[in-house]
C-alpha cells in the first residue's frame, strides 16, 4: 500500500471483533484504537438498559460516539498505520434505537468520515450464536438483534460503496489466515516472525539425551550365588 492501512473491524457485538483486532495489534505492530463507546457511557453515567428507554439520551450518546470515533481515526492516521474493532457501527444502533440517523447522513462529515473508510481494509466480521457474549455496551443477548444489527452494518457498506473482505467462518484460524492472506497481498508484514513451536521441542529433547540416564544396579555373580557357611 502506498499509505499505512486503515484496517476497520465491524460487524454486530459480539461477533469477535475486539478479539482479531487485538491479534492483529499483537501479530503487526500496528497500534490499536481504543473502542470509544464505553468511555462515553460511563461519562454520561448511563445503562444500556436506560438507553433503549430514552431516545434522546440515545442520539446524545451515538451522535458524541460518532464524532469521538471520527476524531480518534484521524489522530491515529497521523502517527501511521491504525487497527480499529468498529467504525461506523454505531450509526447501526443509532437506527435501531434513535431518531438521529437522518441528521448524521446529512452532515458533510458523514461523508468525509466514510471517504476514510473506504480507502481502508474493512474486515466486515459476521455473526454466529455460539459468540454471543454480553458486553455491558450494546443490545442484550438477543440473537435475532444480532442479526438485525448485522443486516444494517451490511446496508451501511453497500450503501457508502465500500469494499469489505467478509468473515463468515466460526474458527479463529480460518478468520486469522483469511486477514493474514489480506495484509499480505496489501504489503503489511508481520512484525512478529513465525513462532516456531518443534524448535523448543528439539532443544529439550537434546537435553534430555545429554542428561545421565540411571540405571538399575545389576547384580554380580557372588551376589547371586548364596554363601555357604
Amino acid at each position: 500500500m502506498d499509505r499505512p492501512p486503515r484496517i476497520y473491524l465491524v460487524g454486530a457485538h459480539s461477533t469477535g471483533k475486539t478479539t482479531l483486532a487485538r491479534w492483529i495489534r499483537d501479530r503487526y505492530g500496528i497500534p490499536m484504537i481504543s473502542e470509544v463507546a464505553r468511555g462515553v457511557l460511563a461519562e454520561m453515567e448511563a445503562q444500556v438498559d436506560r438507553l433503549r428507554a430514552d431516545v434522546d439520551l440515545v442520539n446524545r450518546y451515538q451522535a458524541e460516539v460518532f464524532l469521538r470515533q471520527a476524531r480518534a481515526e484521524a489522530e491515529a492516521e497521523q502517527q501511521g498505520a491504525f487497527v480499529s474493532d468498529r467504525a461506523f457501527c454505531n450509526l447501526a444502533y443509532a437506527a435501531q434505537h434513535g431518531t438521529i440517523l437522518a441528521e448524521v447522513a446529512r452532515d458533510p462529515r458523514l461523508a468525509a468520515y466514510m471517504e476514510g473508510v473506504r480507502r481502508g481494509l474493512v474486515f466486515f466480521v459476521r455473526p454466529h450464536q455460539r459468540l454471543l457474549q454480553a458486553d455491558g455496551v450494546r443490545e442484550a443477548l438477543d440473537w435475532e438483534e444480532v442479526v438485525r444489527i448485522d443486516g444494517m452494518v451490511k446496508l451501511l457498506l453497500e450503501f457508502f460503496g465500500v469494499p469489505y473482505i467478509p468473515l463468515a467462518s466460526l474458527s479463529m484460524q480460518e478468520r486469522q489466515r483469511s486477514i493474514e492472506t489480506v495484509l499480505g497481498l496489501a504489503g503489511v508484514e508481520p512484525q512478529q516472525g513465525q513462532r516456531r513451536y518443534l524448535q523448543g521441542a528439539e532443544r529439550q529433547a537434546a537435553a534430555n539425551l545429554r542428561e545421565p540416564v540411571l540405571r538399575e544396579p545389576v547384580l554380580g555373580q557372588d551376589e547371586l550365588v548364596p554363601h555357604r557357611s
